[in-house]
């Protein structure tokens, strides 16, 4: 498998937004100043940011996560779009940072950043439902020419989630 092109996917994973921890919601919220520059025309008011959804989760930080407002976005695949999505198919929160000179993906949620990679019931890192993912025309994933260890595929998230220690013995013990 190989990773998707954003020029091809046009952000597919982006279709039902994304749970976010609850200290990230806060997080962003606190940071609304340098990232409503990034946001859509539309979405400039940050308390629309999410929506009343929320619900326990034990692998967040603060063990509650709420969901991102998804709104109808008629040239986006599925016909809607998480709240971020910009019209260029980039995430607002992933170019203010940028644009601020922080790491891309400080503001980003755990779970935009783990995707398509999930957690199990143990809460390890995995992929599951390969071949569904291969088959679906909005997957992140495509097939690949040539074999390549999923480590080697999400390297950059890998390397981010777990610190450069933990990825190289991962990758020792693969």
């Amino acid at each position: 498998m190989r990773r998707c092109a954003l020029d091809q996917c046009h952000a597919a994973c982006c279709l039902h937004g994304v749970w976010v921890d609850l200290t990230e919601i806060r997080d962003i919220l606190a940071h609304a100043d340098l990232i409503l520059p990034y946001m859509p025309e539309t979405a400039r008011t940050p308390e629309d940011w999410f929506d009343e959804r929320q619900e326990a989760d034990e692998y967040a930080l603060s063990g509650q996560v709420g969901h991102t407002r998804v709104v109808p976005a008629a040239d986006h695949y599925g016909g809607t779009a998480c709240i971020f999505l910009r019209s260029d198919y980039k995430c607002a929160l992933q170019v203010a940072a940028r644009e601020s000179g922080l790491h891309p993906w400080r503001f980003k949620p755990f779970y935009c950043i783990l995707h398509p990679l999930d957690l199990d019931e143990q809460g390890c890192i995995t992929l599951d439902e390969t071949a569904l993912l291969l088959d679906e025309p909005g997957s992140c994933l495509r097939p690949a020419d040539t074999r390549t260890p999923l480590t080697e595929t999400f390297a950059e998230e890998l390397r981010y989630l777990l610190g450069n220690r933990r990825y190289r013995e991962l990758n020792e013990n693969t």
